[in-house]
Formats: C-alpha cells, structure tokens, sequence
C-alpha cells in the first residue's frame, strides 16, 4: 500500500457544466477528507476546483491551493483554503503541485486540465514522477483521450508499458482505491522512456 497524504487534483474552473461532475468533485473531496488526505489544488474559486474543496473542508479535510500571482491579483482564488501558496507563474505551479502531492487525480476540464494530465504522464514516461496517475472517467468524459493514447501505444509512438502510467477510474471511489494499491514506478523504468 501506497504512503497517500497528500493528492493533487486537476480540474475545471468552468461554472457551466453538467451536475454530475460537480456530484464526482463533491464525492472526491468528501472521501479525501474521510481518508485524511490533503487535497492540493490550482486554488481556483470556481468550477470543479471550488467544489472539490469546498467539500473536502466541510468535512473536516485541508486543502493547500496553488495559484501564480497574477491569478490572485485577478481575485481568481479560493479565500477559504487552508493553505495558500503563491507562484510566479504557471510553471513553477506545475512542478510545486507535483513536487507536494503523493499522486495525482484527474477530474474532467478543458485545455487546462488536459494539458497538466498529458504533462504529468509525460513526466511519469520519462522518470520525473514515480507516483500514482488516475484519470477519473465521469460518464466516459476522457474516452476520446484514452482512445487515442492507445493509438498512440498500436502505433508505436508510445511503448506498450507506457500504458501502465496511469488508472482509470469510474468513481471516485475507484480513484482513491488505485492511488494507495497502484505500484510505484522505480527510477529503472528510464530504460523504457522515448526519448
């Protein structure tokens, strides 16, 4: 089992979306709470960044939020987290989040979300995180993404362990099941990198 204190979440700051993915955000946030994992997150005050905090608060959870200056100059944060650390910019978010987190959840969004999910398994493929990567598929919402990762993986621009970087969950549930039995990658795994 997995040594799990401390999840990053990726997420949607979209206001606009359907009620399930909210429910998925509120269920995720509940349960880190429940299981005393701290959530670390982009800090945005909308969306399913908002929700997932919100409810790993209300139950008693903390949440450490991450934002580039410019973001909280714009009143785009979150006022009520536990912890608030600011960045220079969105890079050093990135690597911060990753830096603190013991693995990585990923709710549905847009090019935001996509692109720190692409940008974590690519740093997983090539050794730069070891830890837990799961994508949790509300209502199928990465299946396009999925299907083309493994056309990536048929086609030979991914090798086939590359397939292995992350778990794909339906629930929430699933998702902080995978994040404490999914097997750490070693530093070996280099070997495999496509480089």
């Amino acid at each position: 089992m997995n040594d799990i204190k401390n999840v990053c979440v990726y997420s949607a700051s979209s206001t606009k979306i359907d009620k399930k993915y909210f429910d998925a955000a509120e269920d995720l946030g509940r349960l880190l709470a429940k299981n005393e994992i701290n959530l670390i997150n982009g800090a945005g005050c909308l969306g399913l960044m908002k929700a997932v905090a919100d409810a790993t608060l209300e139950d008693g959870g903390t949440v450490t939020g991450v934002i580039p200056h410019f973001m909280v100059e714009q009143g785009w944060h979150h006022k009520g987290l536990t912890k608030l650390i600011e960045t220079e910019n969105m890079h050093e978010r990135k690597q911060l989040m990753a830096d603190l987190s013991d693995g990585v959840i990923a709710l549905p969004g847009g090019c935001g979300t996509l692109e720190e999910l692409l940008e974590i398994i690519t740093w997983k493929q090539l050794a730069l995180y070891l830890k837990p990567i799961v994508i949790l598929n509300i209502d199928g919402f990465f299946d396009p993404l999925l299907e083309m990762l493994d056309r990536a993986i048929d086609e030979n621009f991914m090798r086939i362990e590359h397939g292995n970087i992350w778990q794909v969950a339906t629930t929430p549930e699933e998702a902080i099941n995978f994040l404490f039995t999914t097997p750490k990658w070693s530093k070996e795994i280099r070997k495999f990198a496509a480089i």
